[in-house]
C-alpha cells in the first residue's frame, strides 16, 4: 500500500541560494582503536568448544536469527550450524522478528534471504511460521508466546546483538532476553510485551524470557558485541541462567561502551542518507540521532538536532519505512517507496512506542529541496556558520560529510581528521546531493 503523492514542494534553489547559501562540505574520517575478533568464524567455534553442550544424536536445535544486519550475521549463523553438525544435532534456523516482515511468514523468510540467510548460505533449512503456542507462567497472567517451531524443536539456540535499545533504558535491553522473548514470540508475543510501554518494557522482556528459559528449551545463546564501526568486537557464549542475567548485563555494558555516537553535541542539520528496519529497529538508531518521539519519555540531551533529513528507505526495508517520524524533511520518493500496512503494523505492534515514529515528516520534491528547506528553517542562515553532517546511516559515525562551521572541533578532536574537501552540497544540476567521493 504505498503512498503515492500528487504534489510535493520543489524549492526554487535560486532564491534559497539567495536567502541561505548551503554551506560547503568537508569529508571527515574517525580513526582510533577498535576491538575486533580477528576470526569470527574461530569465534564461534571457540565459545561453542567452552560452553559444555550436551546433545542428544540427531536433537533438533532451532536457531534465531533477527531482522537485522549483524556485521557477521553469515559467518555466525553457518558456523555455528557446522558445530551442531559436528556434535550429531541437526539445526534450523527460525526467523526471529517479531512483527516484521509484514507479520507474515513469507515476509519474515524474505527478511532473511535480504540479510543473506538461506538454506544455501548457512547450510541448514529456514523455517519460517507466525504460530506460537502460550507457554503460560508469564508475569501478572501475562501470555507467554513463543514460535510453534522452536517450542517443537529439540532445544533452541538463541543468536542476536547485545546493544542498546532504541526506545528505553535498563539492565538488559537489545539483546538476548530480547530475542528470547520478543523475536521467539512472533507477532502475538511483540504485541503483548509492547502494550506494556517504554517503561515497564524492559522488565517486561526479562520476566518473559526468563519465564521460557525455564522451560529448559534453552541451550543458550551466542551474543555479539560490535564496535563503534559495526565490526564484530566480541562474540561470546551465554548459558541460559545468563540470559538476561550478570553475563547479558555485562554485556551490554561493554556494547555501550563501544556504542558508535556523532563525535558533536548540537547541529542545525543532520542528513542520513538513508534509514530502514535493516540499520535499525527504529529506522534510524535514536541513540545516534538523539530522538526518541515516544509520548511519555524524555528525549535524550545530546545531540541536540534542529533539523533532520531522511532521503531514501533501504530496499531491505520493504516499504517499512518505521522510524521516518524521526525526521523532519524526506523526499517524494521516499513517500512514495512506504508501505502503509507493513509500517503500521509495526507501529501498532510496538503500541505507544511506535504511534510517533511513523507519522510522516515534510515531502519535498528532491533531494536539493529538503537539504535546502531544512538548512533554510534551523535558525541559522548564515551559511559559515551552519552546523551541518551528512552520514551514510547511524550505523557508520565514523565517514562523515561536515561543514566548515564544524572543523576547528574536527581540529579539536583526537580521533577525527580531515580527508577530503570542501565540495559543494549539490551536484551543478542542483538536483542531487555531491557525491562521497
Amino acid at each position: 500500500m504505498p503512498v503515492a503523492p500528487q504534489q510535493a514542494l520543489s524549492l526554487p534553489l535560486a532564491a534559497v541560494e539567495a536567502a541561505c547559501p548551503l554551506p560547503k562540505l568537508h569529508r571527515v574520517r574517525r580513526s582510533g582503536r577498535q576491538p575486533q575478533e580477528a576470526d569470527v568464524a574461530y569465534a564461534v567455534r571457540r565459545e561453542l568448544d567452552a560452553a559444555g553442550l550436551r546433545l542428544e544424536p540427531g536433537a533438533r536445535i532451532a536457531l534465531t536469527v533477527g531482522s537485522r544486519g549483524l556485521h557477521d550475521l553469515v559467518t555466525v549463523v553457518r558456523e555455528t550450524v557446522r558445530w551442531l553438525r559436528d556434535h550429531g544435532a541437526e539445526p534450523f534456523v527460525v526467523p526471529s522478528m517479531g512483527s516484521h516482515g509484514h507479520a507474515t511468514a513469507e515476509g519474515q523468510e524474505s527478511l532473511l534471504v535480504q540479510l543473506g540467510v538461506t538454506e544455501e548460505s548457512v547450510g541448514a533449512p529456514v523455517r519460517s511460521g507466525m504460530e506460537t503456542v502460550d507457554l503460560g507462567g508469564g508475569p501478572d497472567g501475562m501470555p507467554v508466546h513463543m514460535d510453534a517451531l522452536a517450542a517443537a524443536a529439540d532445544g533452541v539456540l538463541v543468536i542476536n546483538r547485545v546493544k542498546p535499545h532504541t526506545d528505553f533504558r535498563g539492565g538488559v535491553e537489545s539483546g538476548l532476553a530480547k530475542m528470547t522473548a520478543i523475536g521467539l514470540g512472533n507477532q502475538a508475543g511483540a504485541a503483548v510485551l509492547h502494550a506494556l510501554g517504554p517503561v515497564k518494557l524492559s522488565t517486561g522482556i526479562v520476566e518473559v524470557a526468563r519465564a521460557i528459559v525455564a522451560t529448559g528449551k534453552v541451550v543458550g545463546a551466542l551474543g555479539v558485541v560490535e564496535n563503534g564501526r559495526g565490526q564484530t568486537a566480541r562474540l561470546a557464549w551465554v548459558g541460559p541462567a545468563g540470559i538476561a542475567g550478570e553475563e547479558e548485563q555485562a554485556l551490554l555494558r561493554e556494547a555501550r561502551s563501544l556504542l558508535g555516537t556523532l563525535p558533536f553535541d548540537e547541529l542545525d542539520v543532520l542528513v542520513v542518507d538513508r534509514f530502514g528496519k535493516n540499520i535499525s529497529g527504529s529506522g534510524m538508531d535514536t541513540n545516534v540521532v538523539g530522538r526518541m518521539r515516544i509520548s511519555g519519555v524524555d528525549e535524550p540531551e545530546t545531540p541536540r538536532i534542529t533539523n533532520i533529513v531522511a532521503l531514501d528507505l533501504t530496499p531491505d526495508s520493504e516499504g517499512n519505512g518505521y522510524g521516518i517520524g524521526l525526521a523532519d524533511f524526506t523526499t517524494r520518493a521516499v513517500a512514495a517507496s512506504l508501505d502503509l500496512h507493513a509500517m503500521y503494523t509495526n507501529a501498532l505492534t510496538a503500541g505507544v512506542i511506535g504511534t510517533r515514529r511513523v507519522a510522516l515528516p515534510m515531502v519535498l520534491a528532491d533531494d536539493a529541496s529538503a537539504v535546502s528547506a531544512a538548512v533554510l528553517t534551523c535558525g541559522s542562515p548564515d551559511p559559515d556558520r551552519v552546523r551541518l553532517v551528512r552520514m551514510h546511516d547511524t550505523l557508520d559515525v565514523a565517514d562523515l560529510l561536515v561543514s566548515t562551521a564544524l572543523l576547528e572541533e574536527v581540529e579539536r578532536h583526537a580521533e577525527l581528521e580531515v580527508v577530503g574537501g570542501p565540495v559543494e552540497m549539490l551536484d551543478a544540476d542542483g538536483t542531487a546531493l555531491a557525491a562521497w567521493e
